[in-house]
């Protein structure tokens, strides 16, 4: 019998803020002179574009933000939450490795990168992620429900028991991507079968 995997703990999301970290509707300007945010909650802020490079954000939650195209070279995100955001082309593999944990609640993750980034157990909920790249990251029991995945790209991707069930729109080659253990419908297996040409009625 093959070796059982040891699960993978799961994240708990942040729910503790304290009233004095809550930042409501900040642009840009207001990180400045900042190098670390904790047990903060940001809500309505507009950081699309945004130089976050060696930022360092632990035990945050961002609400409704935009960070679409934010430089993230050397940031870390810590156990950070992000719901309802736009997040499109957002490059998380030039994050920083070290604790490297989040969560997505209906975000926009169009384009974005999570080329080699290790994040299993990630949990990824009412997101659209069409185009989004995971080459080479390792996505061991991550679930992806009710995700758009039209056009992502999954090549030598860890995908040991994740959970695809609820998604939509992906194509993974069980050739190149480790798949032992992961959830898929009757109907989502066209999406692994689809590289054959197989016709299924």
């Amino acid at each position: 019998m093959p070796p059982r995997r040891k699960p993978v703990p799961t994240l708990r999301k942040p729910t503790y803020f304290p009233d004095e970290n809550v930042a409501e509707r900040w642009d840009a300007c207001h990180l400045l002179g900042h190098t670390e945010f904790d047990e903060f909650r940001f809500v309505g802020c507009d950081f699309g574009g945004a130089d976050l490079r060696r930022l360092r954000f632990t035990d945050c939650r961002f609400e409704h933000c935009n960070l679409t195209t934010a430089q993230l070279a050397g940031t870390a995100f810590q156990n950070v939450a992000f719901d309802d955001c736009k997040l499109m082309g957002l490059q998380f593999g030039a994050c920083r490795d070290m604790l490297f944990g989040v969560h997505f609640d209906q975000c926009q993750l169009r384009y974005a990168s999570f080329a080699g980034r290790s994040m299993a157990g990630t949990r990824f909920v009412g997101c659209q992620l069409e185009d989004a790249d995971f080459a080479d990251a390792d996505l061991s029991n991550a679930a992806f429900e009710d995700c758009a995945l039209g056009g992502a790209v999954f090549q030598n991707t860890k995908l040991l028991g994740a959970d695809f069930r609820t998604a939509t729109g992906f194509i993974i080659d069980p050739e190149t991507n480790p798949l032992t253990g992961a959830h898929f419908t009757l109907a989502g297996l066209l999406g692994v079968v689809a590289r054959y040409n197989l016709v299924v009625e």
